[in-house]
């Protein structure tokens, strides 16, 4: 009889339980991301420059985990891809903790983050750019919701998604 090669009773139930979390990870990571879009795209909030950084892990995370449910066969580099996971989650949350803290007033955020115009060929043509460029400064947070920002939650989210890439790290995985 021949089994699905990734069964319980084939690799132990570990095994599962590790790809679960990398899948589960790399879906919360890409809802994060579609959020951000839709938030974007939709609600009209425009990104500036340290909501478009705290992407970058969660777009990486997607990639890892996708990579390691196709590739990750063994526990040890499922453990691997767990560590790599926590440390991008890790960086998310710090981004978005620092975020927060710019939007809060408690940092001081990066000095160019505040937008700009790009270059005119004319003052007439800089003036007409001034006039339809929205400028966004990361120290003013666009949406709220329970008094956190969307930084304070992809904070959150981030420090839940490292509490289960350490869980999976742990030996009752």
């Amino acid at each position: 009889m021949t089994s699905f090669p990734f069964d319980a009773e084939t690799h132990g139930s570990r095994f599962m339980t590790r790809l679960r979390l990398i899948g589960t990870i790399g879906l919360a990571s890409a809802a994060l991301i579609a959020g951000a879009w839709y938030f974007q795209l939709v609600v009209g909030l425009v990104p500036c420059k340290l909501c478009l950084e705290q992407r970058l892990p969660h777009y990486a995370a997607i990639g890892l985990s996708l990579a390691a449910l196709v590739l990750a066969r063994s526990r040890r580099l499922q453990g691997l891809v767990l560590l790599g996971l926590a440390a991008l989650m890790a960086w998310s949350a710090g981004l978005g903790a620092y975020h927060a803290g710019v939007e809060w007033g408690w940092f001081l955020g990066p000095s160019d983050c505040g937008g700009g115009v790009a270059s005119a060929p004319g003052v007439q043509d800089f003036m007409k750019q001034l006039q339809t460029t929205r400028v966004v400064a990361c120290s003013e947070a666009a949406w709220r919701w329970l008094g956190l920002s969307l930084a304070g939650w992809n904070a959150l989210a981030s420090l839940g998604l490292l509490a289960l890439s350490v869980l999976g790290l742990s030996r009752r995985a």
